[in-house]
């Protein structure tokens, strides 16, 4: 079996190393291919990537090139994990949202849809490079935003499936305060990507027991702070709302409070700094405690079990995904990518049907679905007049004169990733 991934640069790649070493039975990679345009972080990070599968006694082998048709040809699967721009990029989706009294974050909102205009393009090449060396190759998508890119992909005909570790982490989050071990916990996950609430926690499978009433009467508090939502909140929705549903509900609390602090774009770029120095250790053999804090937690547990469904008979037959819609929520067109519990095999992601949404949730996914429509066309086909409908139909958004402002920022801080500016 061989795997590529896209971005294999990254400082995220540790992660996902380190669960392709420990769940290799779940998952035997014969040679695991690492693709970068950056040779000096590539070297860094592969280096440490063979000391890991070394010490874990891992007889894969780790290889390296900076040219994708090379490093894609003869895949099983491909997992890209790219990030268009770096940091520098994401530092600004943080912060000009904010000029305009909007939030400013990487995967929703004016700085979500800067992050989806400069990475559309760039992934629907790279997978049209992989269907000319192997059209059954699968493509994994865990680029934000997930969503867009997902749709961008199953539109264009190419066989994939997007990934989030929004729902592994509740699941390891719920399973700890239950004691019990993460695969007796099934959530029942409905919605968007970034835009998700968990209606229930059941024990056993999908017809277990709901133990979600119990699980916020004694733990409610802790969840809330987690989710740094009140108690009172949480409690009156009686379900656990994604922590990206803050930006929704507390979105002038949040903006307030990042224009009082660095952008975490700034962090993270310190701790890449950190990270990449760590990585270049040769004693180094296992990933730094430094990486829990830089995000993606679980990350390389979901990719696995992922990968290891779609590729063979490894993985769980029910898992958290990206994917077309296809009727499960009637109020959305069938090729709108939803992000729910689908049962997951060599033909790809089945949604698991899903019990009529309240409106407080359907109408949200509704309105978000919506501007992920116009932001993939604004992506696919560019002009200062598809980027501003996105913007104002953005929920986080919707006025036109913060619409007009973003527009201008959007555009001039996304010069040179865009063909047509």
């Amino acid at each position: 079996m061989k795997l590529a991934v896209v971005g294999g640069g990254s400082t995220y790649t540790p992660e996902l190393i380190d669960g392709f070493a420990r769940l290799r039975d779940t998952l035997p990679i014969e040679e695991l291919v690492l693709v970068d345009p950056a040779a000096d972080r590539l070297e860094l990070v592969s280096g440490l990537a063979r000391r890991i599968f070394a010490k874990q006694d891992h007889a894969g082998k780790i290889t390296t090139t900076t040219d994708i048709d090379a490093g894609v040809a003869d895949a099983d699967a491909v997992l890209l994990q790219l990030r268009v721009g770096g940091q520098a990029a994401r530092n600004q989706d943080e912060t000009w949202p904010l000029e305009c009294g909007c939030v400013g974050q990487e995967t929703t909102g004016a700085g979500g849809l800067a992050k989806a205009l400069r990475t559309v393009p760039v992934v629907l090449d790279i997978a049209e490079r992989v269907r000319r060396t192997n059209p059954d190759a699968w493509i994994i998508d865990f680029t934000n935003p997930v969503g867009i890119v997902t749709r961008a992909l199953l539109q264009a005909g190419h066989k994939a499936v997007g990934l989030c570790n929004v729902a592994i982490g509740f699941q390891r989050k719920f399973a700890r305060l239950l004691e019990v071990e993460p695969g007796q916990v099934h959530l029942d996950h409905v919605g968007l990507n970034h835009l998700s609430w968990e209606l229930g926690v059941r024990l056993g499978g999908p017809d277990g027991e709901n133990v979600l009433p119990k699980l916020l009467a004694e733990h409610g508090d802790a969840i809330a702070d987690d989710l740094r939502m009140p108690r009172k909140l949480v409690d009156r929705l009686g379900v656990v709302p994604s922590y990206y549903l803050r930006y929704f509900y507390a979105h002038d609390e949040v903006v307030k409070e990042l224009g009082t602090k660095p952008s975490r774009a700034a962090e993270v770029a310190a701790m890449e700094k950190e990270l990449l120095e760590m990585y270049g250790d040769p004693a180094l053999d296992e990933k730094p405690e430094l990486l829990a804090k830089r995000g993606g937690a679980f990350y390389s547990e979901a990719a696995v079990d992922l990968a290891a469904s779609l590729l063979g008979d490894g993985g769980s037959p029910v898992q958290v995904v990206n994917t077309y819609n296809n009727g499960t929520l009637p109020f959305l067109a069938d090729d709108a990518v939803i992000e729910v519990q689908a049962r997951v095999g060599r033909d790809g992601a089945t949604p698991l049907a899903v019990p009529a949404l309240d409106p407080l949730y359907a109408g949200l996914i509704a309105n978000v679905t919506a501007y992920e429509d116009l932001a993939l066309e604004a992506a696919l086909r560019g002009g200062r007049d598809r980027v501003f409908k996105a913007l104002l139909a953005h929920p986080l958004i919707g006025q036109f004169d913060y619409a007009e402002g973003l527009t201008d920022r959007l555009i001039a801080h996304n010069r040179e990733h865009l063909a047509w500016a």
